[in-house]
């Protein structure tokens, strides 16, 4: 098992406890009361996404210095420093899903990961307006609310299943073929990936398919899924999880079945 502080239970629960009361008071706080500006990459800043990395870095340090920091509104330089940091480094999404925040929508979360010699060994994502906190630590599970969580479903073929696809991020031959020949029962885009992935652990959708995501989208989610049973992988059949700042596509399913079907379908849509 790898040596980090969060084996301990208590230290576990100091950093989910510190995590909700931080979301609650800079980010639900300013829920439907927040103007956004326009980053040079053509996504949403809001005053929520920068306190909240403010503030949760201040908290970090405060209780565990031995870790860099990335948050997704830091530099490129500074994020790919903490990366390399050989004593481990935090991965923070302030707000996953300002887009929807934004307007007025309430699906978004705050995404957190601690990532020690290339491996994510625990994660967070906690949804502030259905108070809900998904989290996993490597070999020992993921929980929702405390209560271990299985990733399972009644549904046992593709057919049968609800799917979280985001088409705006796939190869047109992919999106087309999905758009013409769905091969699941219904489709959804929620805007919020690192929910996506604690989604599809819950069994809330069965099958995930994203072209492009970040680091600090899905580390958290990634292992959630991973440790809940579920299962995922790239386009390109390679782990989603790489130490670096880049675009990763992502594969997923609640259930091995299932990701085998999904799967199968992809590889001859693409």
């Amino acid at each position: 098992m790898t040596k980090h502080p969060f084996n301990k239970d208590a230290a576990w629960q100091t950093l989910k406890n510190g995590i909700i009361q931080l979301a609650k008071t800079e980010v639900l706080s300013r829920f439907e009361r927040v103007s956004a500006e326009i980053k040079q990459d053509g996504s949403l800043l809001t005053e929520a996404d920068t306190q909240m990395q403010i503030k949760t870095q201040a908290f970090l340090e405060k209780h565990w210095p031995e870790f860099a920091f990335l948050g997704e509104e830091s530099s490129l330089e500074t994020q790919e420093y903490a990366l390399n940091s050989v004593t481990g480094c935090w991965i923070l999404d302030p707000v996953d899903g300002t887009s929807n925040f934004a307007i007025g929508v309430p699906v978004y979360s705050v995404s957190l990961g601690l990532i020690i010699q290339g491996k994510i060994v625990a994660g967070l994502v906690y949804d502030p307006s259905r108070d809900e906190m998904f989290a996993a630590r490597v070999n020992q599970g993921a929980e929702l609310n405390n209560t271990p969580l299985t990733a399972s479903t009644p549904k046992t073929t593709l057919s049968q299943c609800s799917s979280i696809v985001d088409f705006k991020r796939l190869q047109p031959q992919l999106a087309t073929s999905l758009a013409t020949n769905a091969p699941y029962s219904s489709q959804r885009s929620f805007g919020s990936v690192a929910l996506d992935w604690c989604w599809i652990a819950a069994g809330r959708g069965q099958v995930y398919l994203h072209g492009a995501q970040n680091i600090w989208d899905y580390s958290a989610g990634w292992l959630i899924l991973e440790e809940a049973g579920g299962k995922s992988c790239t386009l390109e059949e390679t782990c989603v999880l790489v130490p670096r700042v880049e675009k990763r596509s992502a594969i997923a399913a609640t259930t091995p079945a299932l990701f085998d079907e999904w799967m199968n379908f992809i590889r001859v849509a693409k």
